[in-house]
Formats: structure tokens, C-alpha cells, sequence
């Protein structure tokens, strides 16, 4: 029986969440890409919370939008209400990522989005080519979401189902990073693709209907950039065996790599359908978008194709729909040339800390960046950072032994003091840690907690 006057609080185990061997901040507000704390302190959120804040906490353009739309109404089935604000964000999400034309799925996460993308390129597959099967390839270093069918189809190491968990499926070719596919005397290339034709080859064309891919890799690898030509070739190989092409960009769409998406840094790599979450929700809702391409969108309402997928109770809501037109608000209204300059800037200060020895990589673009230590060196580092100040995501998950780092990934509204401070925190750690430590690189290194 509970004494009047006594609060008791609830212990932190019975939340079946993530955990970290660090201490949590104590936050009371947060405004831009700052975290306030109870004790007075305020961290850089310098990872973007999850790699979701792309537009900072706080955004004005974000509260107006979500205030107006709860006066009028919070929800309404897009199949009984007529969808006003669903249609205005399909109408401006495709036009901010140069897809215009496209047809979308909108759902809650980016989980969701990946699973309705499979049931969508099977069903176009199906009607289209007459498949007989809808198997989806996936690469051995990726991670396309947290549902059974997600988790055993890809490939990365550290949320890879028991094998008698995976449902019998799991990645079909090796990822085009050393990690997964090493050569001798030389680095990955466009040929890499080759694999890929393999692996359908070895199925047989009749039984593909996708290949599903991260066009830049996110945290299972750490911000792994694919060899140019890549996915060129990946896009050529799929159109000559009547197999579609999925991009996973809910991690790096929305200018996260510093275009639109990620598959625009590099000529005749657009996919057939691509997925969009982290960047459009930044953090305010739940949210994913499927957009498939006009030429291949019609064979959806084919006989053959059969019902579209369900979206979900609460997919396109339209508070949902709200929020995310205030982030596109807050995106369109960035100066993107001083803003591809700062993510350019950032990457040249975080490439010149290789020099020592805790680093072993940087890697990345625009602003997603993935900094590999020295083994056992992750939360040392973590612990260095945020005494300065600043927060990171770490990534724990390629290679044996298993390559472990920080994703270095700011709000896309930071500053250019912002990231001088990142950055100068992040070089003051990684200084601090290569002063005081040595590598631990034997068999004996720390065992290291496991982050999902």
C-alpha cells in the first residue's frame, strides 16, 4: 500500500527499451540540435537523436502545422475522409525529391514502409512479369527495419535473428565495403554489382522480384559510400532480367547525405520504388512513404496484381501528414548551398583525425558520417565526448571481428558554429582518448554491449 504523500518512481528495467553502459541525460527541453538537462548542462544532439532530427527540436514551422490541423480534426481514415493533407504531402514530398510523377504509399515508420515496398514491388512483379515467386535480395552489410520479415532478410551482423528464427531467408550478396567483401590487392568497384546478377542468375529470374538496397549504407556498417558506377550497375543488371530495384533511403533521404536522396550523387542509379522515413518525420511523428515510379505504378490496379497491401489504423492521418509538411517546410526553407558547404566542411575536420591512432576510418557525405575506432575504444570515446558536451549514435556491426564507431549525423538546420563545436568537442575527445590509451586490438578486448 502506497503511503499518502510518498511518489514512487518506476524502475527504469521495466521499460523494454535499449540501454547504454553510459548514463542518461536528465533532458527538460530542447530547442535546435541542443538537449537542455535538469542539472543545468546542454549536449549537441550530434547523431540527430536516432538519425531522425533532421530539422532540430522545437521547429515553429513544425508546431504551426500540427496546431492547425488538431483544431480542425486529428484523424481521419483516407478512405472515409477525403485526404486534403495526405494529398498535399504526396504532391510536395515528390517534388522535393525530383520524383513528381510518383505514386505513394504513406504508413507509420520506416519498418512499415520497407514491408508495404515488398508487398508492392511483389504484386507489380506478379501482374507485370508474371513471377512466380516474390523473393527480395538483400545485401550481407544492411538493415531495411525491426519486423521478423526485416530482421532475417538483411544482413547486418548485430540484429541478425537466431537461424531458427530468420523464416529460412537472410542476405543474398555481399555488400560492395571490405568488411563483407574483400579483395586482394584492391578495393571494391562497379563490378561488385556482378554479384547480384549472380544471385538472381542462381534463383532464377522468374522467381525475383526485387533487389532491396541502402544506396549508402547507414549503421550497420557506419556511413559505408559505394564504389562509383555501383549502383548504375545494379540498376542496368535488374532492367535486363525484369527485376525491380528498391532504395531503402529511410535513413538517408531528405538531404541526409546532402542531396534529396542518396542515389543522387550518382547518374542512372534511380530506383523503381524508394523508401523515405527518418528524415520526414525528423523526430515529431511517426511516419513512412513509399514512392513508386509512374512507369510501373499502373500495375497496381492490374487483376493480376490483387489488393494493395494494408497500410495501417493509423497510417496518413492527417496530423501525421501535417507534421511532416512542417518539415518539408523547414527543409525548403534552408540555404542548401551553405549548407552543403557545412556538411563539407564537417567531413574534412573529422577525416583529419585518422591521423591517430584510436581512428581507423572516416567515411560519409553531406552530413552522415561514420567514424571506425580501434576496438574496444567505443565507449571511452562516448564518455570523452559527451564530458564536452556532445552526443553521438554509436555503430556496432561489421566484419569479425565486429568494426565498431560513431555516427557523426547533425540536424541538417545546424549552424556553422553548431558544427564547429561538434567538431571541435568530437577532435578534443578523440585527442584526449589517443593520449591516455593504447588500442586494445588482442582477443581480450572489452566485451561490448549490444545496442539495437
Amino acid at each position: 500500500m502506497i503511503k499518502e504523500g510518498v511518489s514512487i518512481s518506476p524502475r527504469r528495467e521495466r521499460l523494454l527499451t535499449s540501454s547504454r553502459p553510459l548514463p542518461d541525460f536528465d533532458v527538460v527541453a530542447a530547442s535546435g540540435p541542443w538537449l537542455h538537462c535538469a542539472d543545468g548542462r546542454r549536449i549537441f544532439d550530434g547523431s540527430s537523436g536516432l538519425l531522425c532530427v533532421n530539422v532540430g527540436h522545437g521547429s515553429p514551422r513544425v508546431r504551426a502545422r500540427v496546431t492547425m490541423q488538431s483544431a480542425r480534426f486529428s484523424f481521419g481514415g483516407a478512405a472515409v475522409v477525403r485526404p486534403r493533407t495526405q494529398l498535399e504531402l504526396m504532391d510536395r514530398l515528390c517534388r522535393a525529391v525530383g520524383r513528381p510523377e510518383d505514386s505513394v504509399a504513406l504508413v507509420t515508420c520506416g519498418t512499415l514502409g520497407v514491408e508495404i515496398a515488398i508487398g508492392l514491388a511483389r504484386s507489380i512483379a506478379r501482374a507485370g512479369g508474371g513471377k512466380r515467386r516474390g523473393e527480395i535480395l538483400t545485401s550481407s552489410l544492411s538493415y531495411h527495419g525491426n519486423s521478423a520479415l526485416t530482421l532475417a532478410l538483411a544482413g547486418g551482423q548485430a540484429r541478425r535473428p537466431h537461424p531458427e528464427d530468420a523464416l529460412g531467408i537472410g542476405p543474398a550478396f555481399p555488400a560492395p565495403y571490405p568488411p563483407t567483401h574483400g579483395h586482394k590487392g584492391h578495393a571494391c568497384g562497379a563490378s561488385c554489382a556482378d554479384e547480384i546478377a549472380k544471385a538472381i542468375d542462381s534463383r532464377g529470374v522468374e522467381n525475383v522480384a526485387a533487389v532491396l538496397i541502402e544506396p549508402v549504407n547507414g549503421i550497420t556498417g557506419g556511413a559505408y559510400v559505394p564504389p562509383d558506377g555501383y549502383l548504375r550497375r545494379v540498376s542496368a543488371i535488374c532492367r535486363e532480367r525484369d527485376v525491380l530495384v528498391i532504395h531503402d533511403e529511410v535513413l538517408t533521404g531528405l538531404w541526409r547525405t546532402g542531396t534529396p536522396l542518396a542515389s543522387d550523387h550518382w547518374d542512372g542509379a534511380e530506383p523503381d520504388l524508394c523508401v523515405l522515413s527518418k528524415g520526414l518525420g525528423a523526430g515529431y511523428t511517426g511516419v513512412g512513404a513509399v514512392l513508386v515510379s509512374p512507369e510501373i505504378a499502373p500495375l497496381l490496379r492490374h487483376d493480376d496484381a490483387g489488393p494493395l497491401p494494408a497500410m495501417g489504423t493509423m497510417a496518413a492521418n492527417p496530423l501525421q501528414a501535417a507534421a511532416c509538411l512542417g518539415v518539408l517546410d523547414e527543409l525548403e526553407s534552408m540555404d542548401f548551398d551553405a549548407f552543403q558547404a557545412r556538411g563539407d566542411r564537417l567531413g574534412a575536420r573529422l577525416r583529419v583525425l585518422t591521423d591517430l591512432s584510436v581512428v581507423r576510418d572516416v567515411r560519409g557525405l553531406g552530413h552522415l558520417y561514420g567514424m571506425e575506432l580501434a576496438p574496444g575504444l567505443l565507449w571511452p570515446l562516448m564518455e570523452e565526448a559527451e564530458k564536452r558536451g556532445v552526443f553521438f549514435y554509436p555503430f556496432t556491426g561489421a566484419g569479425h571481428p565486429r568494426s565498431e564507431g560513431l555516427v557523426v549525423a547533425p540536424p541538417l538546420t545546424s549552424t556553422d558554429e553548431d558544427i564547429d563545436f561538434l567538431a571541435t568537442a568530437l577532435s578534443d575527445a578523440v585527442t584526449a582518448l589517443d593520449r591516455t590509451r593504447r588500442p586494445s586490438t588482442g582477443p581480450h578486448s572489452p566485451r561490448r554491449p549490444r545496442i539495437i
